[in-house]
Parts: structure tokens; C-alpha cells; sequence
């Protein structure tokens, strides 16, 4: 297996998809190389700019969220894309940027002379000018001079709040050299070398003790990928990395390229990524760019994902890709079948979110925390899935518990705690209702005591949602309790997971649990974990993850 040979694309949020396209293709001079989809959110573009053909190295990719705010630079996540460029070209660049009115700021950068400025969202794009190697294909359309031209990625840089854990991971599994450190104005830069002759071939790590996180949104980095040469040394990166204590991903067909993904200990998302099949992989290097080029899996939703996605023009061509977007959403979500409002102590507490406005979603996650924890907590499960359809939200319950006994005891000794939580739920269902997110993109779901009320609310108000997890729970109530629900769940995915010794879950609730739902419509998925505590393991996690990416398909 080779060391990591460097970066192979960076991924970012946008907000104006146009603004983008014109900033990477006007201004810098890169290629808009594909067109397509997130995958895992049709209904958003994913937009790569690169050289002339996407070689690995050169690549920038946006996701554009239309209308997102700015985010904010935090540790555990890459702030900076630098570019490198001949030396003799920093008075072109200089004189360029002044010509398009975009501030910049001068710095050197391990001896080098480098320029600093933002992309419209405020990611910081920065050009280093350094001899190097060239840039693998030049794209001759492009507005800038070849003598002139960016010769792909030079390095990434990353806030941590401590470098040493993050540098376990470069230097050891990665296989990166360390190069050397200065001070930053943030503080101590470190400099790591990808193993390899080409283009990006550096990760820099600026260490931030005691600073925040930052807050994921438009000019915000989603994750770095580094480069690996085929699918058979991709899985012996997935299994050294497993082994390293990482949790990965399964392989992704990312269409271009293969993906595994994992989070490092500072917050890092990173994936290792195969150089091939490559972009002019269904279309010709003359036309890349040119058309939206969708996977065959979605190729039946080509007519609503073009009218649902903004209009963009693609100057090298003159065309316009995309349309108008048009919303099928009606109605609203029912509420309680009884209609009667529960006020109790849950009523008037914070509800948290995270992902995509609600204004801007197709899709959402309610997430219902455990006993003593929090919806911020809880929330932090948006990571582990990463999918980026989907608004999140999380209630917070009054003293961080739901109702005060155990959910096996009677259910009048968890009153009006119990009550008061189902309302709160039924409420948010009704709130996205009316933002056009309609129960069947809708998932709920819940850890521990949070698992127990969300399956008792779905079974209470049975009707086709987008899917339902629990994490360590069952139904409410004691032995007895009658499960006479009206409605009828027509085909809901459930996902129950739990371990056979849960010291709080009886096995056979999870089991009768399973069994009730089932048999009013659901189609159930239990998995019971031996010997595994009361827990959330990586199986529950890609489960629900699989259940997300088919919401967010049929969503669009």
C-alpha cells in the first residue's frame, strides 16, 4: 500500500450557485469540469471546477445551498484553499483581483510569497508562489494566460485545537512527512507532505488551543479528500484505518471516483478518494461542463431535478443548465387524532436545528434526546450521518427528561411529562408541515428515552412517514398496556436497534415492540446487538444513514 500521495478534491457550501460558477471560472480561470447532483441531495447541485480534464489535485467542489447564511471559522474544520501559481506570476494576480474588486491581504507562507482572499461565501482562497510542478492539463479556454495560470492545489489548511492527535493520523496511517512549523497568526502552523511529485501535495494545521468550533454553513469546508490510486488500495486504507480506531464509511460511488469518509479527533470530516474512472467518464473532455449529468439512479427524477435546481449559465459554452423551481408540496400535517392541545413541561422549551433552514429543506430529522441529555447532544448525530438534505431538529426536554420513571412503569406515573413531550413532537411534525415538508420526508428518531417516546408517537399517530429510528428503545407503558392504535404506518421504515443485555431495554420489549409496529404497517428492520450496552454503534448509524439517502431521493 502507498503513502497517501496528497489532496484529491476539497468540498465546500455555497449559497449563489451563479456567483460561484462566475468566481471559479472568471475569476481564477478553472474549468467548471461536471455539472451534477449531490448524491446524497438530488435536489442540490454539486458543481467541480479543476483543469482542463478534474485531474486530482486541482479540483474545488461546491455545494450550493441557495440563500444559506455565512458560516463561521472554528477548529475542527479546514478554513483555507491554497492554490500554487509561478512565482512570476503574483503581479498578475495582484493587478487581477484589484481589476474584480476583491480584497487581499499579503503573507509568507514557509518562505514563499502568498495572496489571501475570499470566495463569495468567505472561504478563504489563498495563492501560493512557489516553483512547482505544472498544472497536469491547462484548460485553454481559460480567461487567464497559461504563463500566468494556477497550477492546482498547493495545500489545505486546518484549525485544531491540538495538532499532535491530528497528526497521529497524517503521519502515521496517512503516510504523510512532516515539514516543518512556524508561528501563524492564530498560532503554531505545522506543515505535513503528501507522498508524491505532483500538485497538492500539503495539509498545514494551525493550532488553536481553547478556541471554538466553528459553525458549518455557506463558505464553509465539508470535508478534504486525499488521493489513492485504485478501489483495491482504498479498502486497505478502510481497514487500516478501522484498525487505527477511525470509523469509516463503506466505499460511496461517487460516479468519478470512489469515497470512503471518516471524522478525525479535531473534527476533520476527511475521505480517501480513487483517482479513477475520472470526469470525461460519460461525456468528452470538449463538453465537459456542458450538460447536468446525472447517475443512472436518478436519471427517472432528471425532469424534477432540473426544474427544482436554480438556473446557472456556463460561460464556456453559453449555456444555460437548470430551471425555474417548482414545489409539490400541499397541505399540512395532521395533528393529535384527538385534536386537543397538552400543555406540560415540555411546552415553551428551546427547539435546536441544524442542516438546511426550514425554508429551504425537502426533508428533516426530528432528533429526540435521552435522559440527561440535550438536543445539542443529540444533534451531533447530523454529523455521523452526513447528509446534507436534511433540516435537523431537536426538542429539548424541561430538566432534560422526558417523563420521570422508567417507560416501563404505569403511564399515569409519567405524567404530565409524557403527554407534554408527544405534543412537543406533534407540534414540530405540524411546524414542517407548514413549510411544505410533509410527513413522508419526514424522519424521526431518538436515543434511550427518546427512542421510547418517538416510537410511542408514531405509533399513536400511525401514517406514512419517511422512516423512524430507535436507539435502545420501545414502546411506552407496562405489561398490558393495550396497543390498539388507530391509523395504519402503510409501509414506514423502522429501524430498532438495540443490545440483548440494555440494561434499561428489556430484549423482549424491543421484540414485542418490533412485533406491534409491524403488524400496524411498518416495515420493520430489528437488530439486536450482542453483549453491546446501552449504546450507539456504527451499524445503527450506517443503517439509518441508508434510510436518510432514500428519503432525500424521493424527496426531490
Amino acid at each position: 500500500m502507498n503513502p497517501i500521495q496528497g489532496l484529491h478534491h476539497l468540498t465546500v457550501m455555497a449559497s449563489d450557485p451563479q456567483k460561484n460558477v462566475d468566481f471559479f471560472t472568471q475569476v481564477l480561470g478553472q474549468r467548471m469540469v461536471k455539472v451534477t447532483v449531490n448524491f446524497d441531495d438530488p435536489g442540490t447541485y454539486h458543481l467541480y471546477y479543476g483543469d482542463e480534464t478534474g485531474a486530482p489535485g486541482t479540483i474545488m467542489t461546491y455545494f450550493p445551498w441557495p440563500n444559506a447564511v455565512k458560516g463561521r471559522r472554528g477548529n475542527g474544520e479546514i478554513v483555507a484553499a491554497a492554490y500554487a501559481a509561478p512565482v512570476a506570476s503574483q503581479d498578475y494576480w495582484k493587478a487581477r483581483l484589484q481589476g474584480f474588486n476583491i480584497p487581499f491581504t499579503e503573507e509568507t507562507r514557509f518562505g514563499s510569497p502568498a495572496v489571501k482572499f475570499e470566495d463569495p461565501d468567505g472561504l478563504w482562497i489563498e495563492i501560493i508562489f512557489e516553483e512547482g510542478a505544472d498544472v497536469p492539463s491547462f484548460w485553454p479556454n481559460s480567461p487567464v494566460p497559461r504563463e500566468y495560470a494556477l497550477n492546482g492545489f498547493h495545500s489545505v489548511t486546518g484549525w485544531v485545537a491540538q495538532t499532535a492527535q491530528t497528526e497521529s493520523l497524517l503521519t502515521g496511517p496517512l503516510g504523510f512527512t512532516k515539514v516543518g512549523s512556524e508561528q501563524d497568526a492564530e498560532g503554531t502552523r505545522t506543515r505535513y507532505r503528501g507522498q508524491s511529485d505532483g500538485v497538492g501535495l500539503y495539509i498545514d494545521l494551525v493550532e488553536r488551543p481553547g478556541k471554538p468550533h466553528g459553525q458549518f454553513s455557506a463558505g464553509s469546508v465539508h470535508h478534504v479528500a486525499l488521493r489513492t490510486v485504485d478501489d483495491a488500495e482504498q479498502l486497505e486504507y478502510r481497514q487500516l484505518l478501522t484498525k487505527h480506531g477511525y470509523q469509516v464509511t463503506t466505499v460511496q460511488d461517487r460516479q468519478y471516483f470512489h469515497s470512503i469518509y471518516f471524522r478525525e479527533r479535531s473534527g476533520i470530516l476527511f475521505e480517501v478518494a480513487t483517482d479513477a474512472p475520472g470526469f470525461p467518464a460519460d461525456e468528452s473532455v470538449d463538453e465537459l461542463g456542458k450538460h447536468l449529468k446525472l447517475p443512472a439512479w436518478y436519471e427517472s427524477k432528471r425532469a424534477a431535478i432540473e426544474a427544482r435546481v436554480k438556473p446557472i449559465v456556463n460561460h464556456e459554452y453559453g449555456v444555460t443548465i437548470g430551471g425555474t423551481s417548482q414545489s409539490s408540496a400541499q397541505g399540512s400535517a395532521a395533528s393529535l387524532s384527538d385534536g386537543l392541545r397538552v400543555n406540560g413541561p415540555h411546552q415553551g422549551q428551546p427547539v435546536m436545528t441544524t442542516g438546511r433552514a426550514l425554508d429551504e429543506a425537502r426533508a428533516a430529522v426530528i432528533l429526540v434526546h435521552g435522559r440527561g441529555g440535550s438536543a445539542e447532544d443529540i444533534l451531533n448525530l447530523s454529523q455521523q450521518f452526513n447528509l446534507s438534505a436534511f433540516a435537523y431538529v431537536a426538542p429539548q426536554a424541561q430538566g432534560d427528561t422526558w417523563y420521570p420513571e422508567s417507560f416501563l412503569a404505569p403511564l399515569e406515573r409519567n405524567e404530565p411529562g409524557l403527554s407534554s413531550g408527544l405534543q412537543m413532537i406533534d407540534d414540530i411534525v405540524n411546524t414542517l408541515g407548514e413549510q411544505g415538508i410533509l410527513p413522508e420526508n419526514i424522519v424521526l428518531g431518538g436515543f434511550s428515552q427518546g427512542a421510547c417516546l418517538t416510537l410511542e408517537y408514531v405509533a399513536r399517530n400511525s401514517r406514512r412517514y419517511g422512516g423512524v429510528f430507535a436507539f435502545s428503545g420501545g414502546l411506552i407503558g407496562p405489561e398490558g398496556t393495550p396497543r390498539d392504535y388507530a391509523g395504519d404506518l402503510d409501509g414506514t421504515p423502522i429501524f430498532i436497534g438495540c443490545s440483548d443485555v440494555d440494561s434499561h431495554i428489556p430484549l423482549k420489549r424491543v421484540e414485542d415492540s418490533a412485533d406491534i409496529l409491524a403488524g400496524h404497517g411498518a416495515k420493520v428492520d430489528k437488530r439486536i446487538y450482542p453483549q453491546m450496552g446501552h449504546t450507539i454503534n456504527e451499524d445503527e448509524i450506517l443503517a439509518v444513514q441508508k434510510m436518510l439517502q432514500e428519503v432525500s431521493a424521493r424527496s426531490v
